[in-house]
């Protein structure tokens, strides 16, 4: 995976905050987010590698979250972005929280983070990876009037919003453009299945938050989070799903602020040699 071909975003000015979506997703999921950091931060979203307008990796060519891992960090390196803030979703919550590990984070926030998940959850992600495959074998024009449908719509809504009910969700469905044999999504699924993330220091600040709707990788996930990432401070995202950058972008601007800021501290009161 080549870091020069991902697409992205950077808006404002000083230290760089990084933004990194889930899974199927894209770098606009951030929009409603990255004004309210803009004016203190300089903000870059980015379309992970297979999604949005960035390519995907080739078939023989390693594709995980560890690969993942790999080409954010070369691509922070390449654009100058130095020890930046991170803040990621889902599988971009697993990234950042690998960064972190490796001590290239200047701080951590994570929201619905996966390789949390008990084996009931996994169980479930293998299966979405299995009907996913399925899914490839239906003509695309039959896929896209089924996700139309009005129980595939509330289905979408269930799952990825807080309240599915509200105005906001209701322009909600699943995206079927990713159900094609080869395609990101449809590798990427049994790779998040199987990932785990393994307790290891994080040398820098961290916050964990969580929906208390999320239906997708269910709150009872921020246990084990806290478990293998002690240091983190943790949070309930009241109201919100899966995608909190959806159901509520102005507490999750002021919770990114929060970790930024405590590193901000930490650097101005660091002992110097």
């Amino acid at each position: 995976m080549d870091p020069r071909r991902i697409a992205y975003d950077r808006h404002g000015s000083g230290r760089p905050v990084v933004l990194l979506h889930g899974l199927g997703d894209r770098r606009q999921c951030w929009r409603a987010v990255s004004p309210r950091l803009a004016d203190d931060y300089e903000v870059v979203s980015v379309d992970l590698p297979g999604f949005g307008a960035s390519p995907a990796p080739e078939r023989d060519e390693p594709y995980d979250v560890h690969s993942l891992v790999r080409v954010i960090r070369e691509f922070c390196e390449l654009h100058g972005l130095e020890n930046p803030y991170l803040a990621g979703n889902s599988l971009g919550g697993s990234i950042a929280l690998e960064l972190g590990v490796q001590g290239v984070a200047g701080s951590v926030t994570v929201f619905s983070p996966a390789g949390f998940s008990d084996n009931l959850a996994r169980w479930g992600m293998r299966t979405v990876g299995l009907m996913a495959n399925l899914a490839t074998r239906i003509p695309m024009p039959v896929k896209e009037r089924l996700a139309d449908t009005p129980p595939a719509r509330a289905a979408a809504r269930l799952a990825l919003r807080g309240d599915p009910s509200s105005p906001e969700a209701k322009a909600t469905r699943f995206g079927v453009r990713g159900l094609e044999p080869g395609a990101p999504y449809v590798r990427m699924v049994p790779r998040i299945a199987d990932y785990d993330f393994t307790p290891r220091p994080i040398p820098c600040p961290v916050t964990i938050a969580w929906g208390d709707r999320d239906r997708t990788l269910l709150p009872s996930s921020a246990e084990h989070a806290h478990q293998r990432v002690p240091n983190a401070r943790m949070v309930s995202l009241l109201g919100s799903g899966h995608i909190p950058m959806a159901d509520d972008p102005r507490t999750v601007a002021e919770h990114i602020r929060w970790t930024c800021r405590a590193a901000d501290r930490g650097a101005r009161t660091a002992p110097r040699g």
